[in-house]
């Protein structure tokens, strides 16, 4: 089924992996072990936890048992930091081209694709990930990493 709100595999990645991180924020995850529980490529995931790094979202932790945790307290990041980390800057569009083809006074979707837009910025920008802390309670991912 196709979704009408897409987000990139590398922005999916990173809001999965901090989430799966910030659930105990003392926990040394490994990307394999993160892949693992994701279903997702180690490759990809691997990129996108350097580019995370980078901006002091996660830290690295090296040795036979390093990994990556949380850079700073899950009540200090948004999602939209995060977002923004891997995709640049969210900004709001009225269009779904990138150069618009029509006059802009009437659209095929109305007001609709902006207010999309600004919910979930709104959203991204309003949710921390001590929030979410929870979201994988329950799932196999609630196990990943303890022995």
């Amino acid at each position: 089924m196709s979704s009408p709100l897409r987000v990139s595999e590398a922005a999916s990645l990173a809001l999965h992996s901090i989430v799966l991180l910030a659930g105990d924020h003392e926990r040394v995850l490994s990307t394999p072990e993160m892949a693992s529980c994701l279903d997702v490529s180690e490759a990809h995931l691997s990129k996108v936890l350097q580019r995370l790094s980078r901006e002091g979202l996660v830290r690295s932790v090296r040795g036979p048992r390093g990994g990556f945790v949380v850079g700073r307290a899950g009540d200090e990041i948004t999602l939209l930091e995060v977002y923004e980390a891997i995709e640049g800057p969210l900004v709001p569009s009225k269009c779904l081209f990138d150069t618009p083809i029509c006059s802009g006074e009437k659209c095929i979707l109305g007001g609709a694709l902006e207010s999309v837009h600004r919910q979930l910025r709104d959203y991204l920008a309003g949710t921390k990930l001590s929030e979410l802390v929870d979201v994988f309670e329950g799932t196999r991912c609630a196990q990943a990493g303890r022995s």
